[in-house]
């Protein structure tokens, strides 16, 4: 069938809206009506860095209804609800044993460009188009694996959850799934875009006593104290180790470090307490650490975590159930944007106007 796809032709190139051909979902497949995507980073950085093949339709937060089954295809109907997350094989250890966010064949089924058996749904004329996190959702449809397929509550405004599947689940799962600081502790996070904000909202639900918000920009900084930050940092004006140490005593519990900001890196390790454990969670580049001063002496933790460590299928509902209660306000992060203002949508991600921006594609 023909639909319209936010086509990247070259490495650095423009979105481009064209109408592709989308192949009918195979065995195991399910195809969905996209209504909204969320506007991520890592999307930037396949974009501009080549995180994967071109010519590409990018998109990787969607959420939407279910349109097609292929054969195979068991626990989904047409017409439900759903939101889209990572590809993953299903069948290798780490997937069996709970962990898909590090599946032996993640960085194949997700940069690769192809679906599962090497194959492409995508095409622009005679030209295959590579598909990003098995399922390329800045398009009007997508045709996935129906293990990437969250069950989504109807209930609640399908646009909304599209950022669930990625950059919010990474944020909640890493304090939630990974760190699961304990009650009373203390937790640092340092960034507060959407997966920043997401990881104050989930250290509230776990109850943490202080929840310590780092930034450079005053308006996110109140916004997380909103969310459930008891402390606000401003990185740009103060010492942040030193700020930590005033706040907790000797050091945080936790950190959750979202900037990739190197010398960040490092003041999350060495605002730790003692046996202190900070979670890595941006695309970060070399970091030059003082192994002695900054981990072991103390007996601290630096761990890298990917996509919360999360099983979506079963995390998400858990976000969602949260949110009805009021107790995870995520869509305060939300704007909406319609698919032609997708640039402005990406560039007021990279300026920090927007928190979540979300393409609106559909009803």
């Amino acid at each position: 069938m023909q639909i319209q796809a936010a086509v990247i032709s070259e490495q650095g190139h423009d979105f481009e809206w064209q109408t592709v051909e989308l192949a009918e979902p195979s065995m195991g497949e399910v195809r969905v009506r996209i209504v909204a995507t969320g506007v991520c980073h890592t999307d930037a950085v396949a974009r501009d860095l080549g995180l994967a093949p071109f010519p590409i339709v990018l998109g990787h937060e969607g959420a939407g209804v279910v349109e097609a089954l292929g054969d195979g295809v068991n626990g989904l109907e047409v017409g439900d609800h759903v939101v889209l997350s990572f590809a993953h094989c299903g069948g290798c250890g780490h997937c069996l044993t709970g962990h898909p966010t590090v599946c032996d064949a993640f960085n194949e089924l997700n940069f690769g460009g192809a679906m599962d058996d090497g194959s492409h749904r995508l095409a622009r004329g005679d030209e295959a188009l590579a598909t990003f996190f098995g399922q390329s959702s800045f398009a009007t449809h997508a045709v996935v694996s129906a293990r990437n397929v969250v069950l989504a509550d109807p209930e609640v405004n399908l646009a909304l959850l599209g950022p669930l599947g990625c950059g919010i689940q990474t944020g909640a799962g890493t304090v939630l799934n990974r760190l699961k600081p304990e009650f009373g502790s203390s937790l640092v996070v340092y960034g507060c875009g959407a997966v920043g904000l997401s990881a104050i909202m989930a250290a509230r639900i776990v109850g943490c006593r202080q929840i310590i918000a780092v930034d450079v920009h005053d308006n996110r900084l109140e916004l997380a104290l909103e969310l459930g930050a008891t402390h606000a940092i401003n990185g740009q004006q103060e010492d942040t180790v030193e700020r930590v140490r005033e706040i907790t005593g000797s050091g945080s519990q936790f950190a959750v470090e979202t900037t990739g900001v190197p010398m960040v890196v490092r003041q999350s390790l060495q605002a730790l307490c003692p046996l202190g454990v900070s979670a890595i969670v941006g695309v970060t580049p070399e970091v030059t650490l003082d192994v002695h001063h900054d981990l072991m002496a103390e007996g601290k933790s630096m761990i890298g975590v990917i996509e919360g460590d999360s099983v979506p299928r079963v995390f998400i509902p858990q976000l969602i159930a949260y949110f009805k209660e009021g107790r995870f306000p995520f869509d305060r992060l939300v704007r909406f944007y319609a698919p032609e203002q997708i640039h402005q949508a990406f560039e007021d991600s990279k300026k920090g106007t927007t928190v979540k921006p979300v393409i609106q594609i559909g009803q």
